[in-house]
């Protein structure tokens, strides 16, 4: 039996190869009700053989890790959609993988839990930079920013 090959899906997520570095802006909301400017580092390779993206993410505010987090993407052919599964230093566990799908420059992720509606978006940017916003919302239909930021890749990682 020959061994199956990462795929062009696959290959979309070298593009998150490397260290990204940069500032974030925490919006007021139920968890940081004063929200705030933050520095983010979310550092990325592919693994397993070239099926899986995965990132370590630090969070610093006042110079202090303020929270960590930990992904894996991968691609699913049989529902042509990413998933992600990310667990966290607020005790957060893949309980919900969360789907997302290139549109343009962005890839975008959705779930739905008990907390509520939540949407990433990752944009590429044509300066390089690497854009990220998550929003919140209780219906699904009005959406509130929870962070926004803006990081470089300083250190491209060999995938």
């Amino acid at each position: 039996m020959q061994m199956p090959k990462p795929g062009k899906f696959h290959q979309k997520l070298h593009a998150f190869v490397g260290e990204w570095t940069g500032e974030e802006t925490m919006h007021p909301s139920p968890w940081d009700p004063a929200g705030g400017k933050a520095k983010g580092t979310n550092k990325c390779r592919m693994d397993l053989d070239g099926f899986a993206l995965v990132q370590d993410y630090v969070q610093k505010r006042g110079g202090k890790v303020s929270y960590r987090g930990h992904g894996v993407i991968g691609y699913c052919a049989r529902e042509k959609r990413y998933l992600w599964h990310w667990s966290d230093s607020m005790g957060g566990v893949p309980g919900t993988v969360t789907r997302g799908e290139w549109k343009g420059n962005k890839l975008v992720f959705q779930n739905a839990s008990e907390h509520g509606h939540a949407r990433y978006t990752y944009t590429f940017h044509r300066d390089g930079t690497l854009g990220f916003s998550i929003e919140m919302s209780q219906d699904g239909a009005q959406w509130a920013p929870f962070i926004t930021a803006r990081y470089a890749n300083k250190k491209k990682v060999v995938a």
